[in-house]
């Protein structure tokens, strides 16, 4: 595994991005028994966004860190990555009551800032992120890749709220296109505008993105920001050549409506066929919930 860093700062360039009818096909994906240990050649966790209010207290993050920790010692997991949004606002308050939670973590944590995160420092984000992963890896920047045999995880924070600027564009896609044609799984913290019709306002809205998006080798885009009740709403699903996987919130969820809150994350499996098997766990679970199963394949190397 090779881990490189790279900062990805600045403010503010906007412009609505939403695909259009014609550039969206959906699958319905069947629910498919989880890969082989012997079969799987790299697996992790994702926990979705915290951020709890009023309250800084973490109880369905904790519940999420036993959850995956028992994973760990019963199946391959390889390490866990959060995308965005843990402390509210991103006050003193909420990453120190945040961290004892995440330094419960066994495996290495990789985070990416969401908005609320902005709402403090970069500095202060990566403080925090580092001392969530002392004595296991250091990162450098907010924005950086895990480059695998087979794959590469490219975790681009915001440059600003939930957006990019010029640069943090001009970073994402040059990180794709040198690792072209390995395929490329994409962490930000919300996906563009109108992927998801529950808020299809919400999300990134540089007009850059869409070269984002075109890239040949990219797989899929992971995000969180919506809060989306996944009983309730088209969570994952493949648009035009790309799939999209929502991660819910741990802590509130706010879409389709407050009325209720179910606490999961999502684990992703790859198997030595390059299929992507998502799982997604309910706290306090040990069985994956089989109406929220989603698997695709990686682009073909030539």
């Amino acid at each position: 595994m090779k881990l490189f860093t790279t900062v990805s700062l600045a403010l503010l360039s906007t412009l609505l991005i939403a695909c259009s009818p014609a550039d969206t096909t959906k699958t319905n994906q069947t629910p498919a028994a989880p890969p082989a240990t012997e079969n799987v050649v790299l697996r992790f966790a994702v926990l979705g966004d915290a951020e709890p209010k009023p309250e800084p207290q973490f109880p369905h993050l904790a519940a999420a860190v036993q959850d995956v920790n028992r994973l760990a010692t019963q199946t391959k997991l390889d390490f866990v990555v959060g995308v965005g949004d843990i402390a509210h606002k991103g006050t003193l308050v909420q990453y120190d009551n945040a961290t004892p939670v995440l330094q419960q973590l066994t495996l290495p944590f990789y985070p990416i800032m969401g908005n609320e995160e902005h709402g403090s420092t970069v500095e202060r984000f990566m403080q925090y992120a580092n001392s969530w992963n002392a004595g296991k890896i250091k990162l450098d920047s907010p924005s950086y890749v895990l480059e695998f045999d087979t794959v590469a995880l490219v975790f681009a924070s915001p440059d600003h709220g939930r957006d990019f600027n010029d640069s943090g564009i001009a970073w994402m896609l040059n990180q794709l296109k040198q690792l072209q044609p390995k395929p490329v799984l994409l962490i930000v913290h919300g996906a563009q505008t109108g992927v998801y019709p529950e808020n299809a306002d919400k999300g990134i809205q540089h007009p850059g993105f869409v070269d984002v998006i075109a890239q040949p080798n990219l797989a899929a885009v992971i995000s969180g920001d919506l809060h989306m009740d996944m009983n309730r709403v088209e969570h994952s699903k493949q648009l035009g050549k790309v799939h999209y996987l929502h991660i819910p919130a741990l802590e509130r969820t706010k879409i389709p409506d407050e009325s209720q809150h179910t606490a999961m994350f999502r684990v992703f499996s790859l198997s030595n066929n390059g299929v992507v098997q998502v799982d997604t766990y309910q706290t306090g679970n040990t069985t994956a919930l089989a109406q929220h199963s989603y698997s695709f394949s990686l682009p073909r190397q030539p």
